[in-house]
């Protein structure tokens, strides 16, 4: 385990370290519960999601709260031992990688063919027992969502509910208009999606647990690990 007097820099990104230190909270965790920092190009931190950039890096704890104190009290700034300058919008910018990674692999997960998109669809994944997660547009009517949590209590199998994106975004990741159910099947792609949805809910809520509270009944489960490849 690496003590929190060491260094808060890795030593590159083919560093195996499973743990290290959080410079917001000097608490040393789990590499799946930090996000990765790096000096780019151009001199600015940026946000290493795949922990894969050259350079080696500083890490704070994945949560909305903790990365505004680390740039707030400067600690990110000095956890880089060097010049380094931070963008105006580091922490918003780095919501927003969180939630691209979200889509790309919902995306990924329609590519190889486990979406069961419209409302006919979703309600036969769920009553065969396919489903691992039942999406439901932001703007979906309650009606609509009603009949297929009906659906949902009949399935057997644990299935995740997520109800935040947008029918836009659903139509984006799916290629097709008007998405506003859709059910996702089994499969490594709705893994990593499931994934990436609980990091990027605990990055706004600070709560491990905020995306992932599964039931016999099924309701609001996620894959637990953090998804990037």
């Amino acid at each position: 385990m690496i003590a929190a007097t060491d260094t808060e820099l890795d030593s590159g990104p083919r560093d195996r370290e499973r743990e290290r230190l959080c410079v917001a909270t000097r608490t040393v965790r789990p590499v799946a519960d930090l996000i990765r920092f790096v000096v780019g190009p151009d001199g600015q931190a940026v946000a290493d999601l795949k922990q894969k950039l050259p350079g080696r890096g500083v890490w704070v704890t994945a949560t909305h709260d903790a990365l505004d104190d680390a740039i707030k009290r400067k600690a990110l700034l000095r956890g880089f031992k060097r010049d380094v300058r931070l963008p105006a919008d580091l922490l918003s910018s780095t919501e927003r990688l969180l939630e691209k990674a979200m889509l790309d692999a919902l995306a990924m997960a329609g590519k190889a063919g486990l979406v069961a998109a419209g409302f006919t669809k979703a309600e036969k994944a769920l009553a065969h027992g396919k489903a691992v997660v039942l999406l439901h547009a932001a703007e979906a009517s309650a009606d609509g969502v009603r009949k297929l949590d009906a659906a949902l209590r009949r399935s057997a199998k644990p299935v995740a509910v997520i109800g935040l994106l947008t029918s836009a975004q659903l139509d984006l990741a799916f290629g097709r208009p008007n998405v506003v159910h859709a059910a996702l099947l089994a499969g490594p792609p709705s893994d990593t999606f499931l994934a990436r949805f609980r990091r990027l809910e605990r990055f706004r809520t600070g709560d491990a647990g905020a995306a992932a509270a599964p039931s016999q009944a099924g309701r609001e489960m996620t894959a637990d690990g953090n998804g990037y490849e």
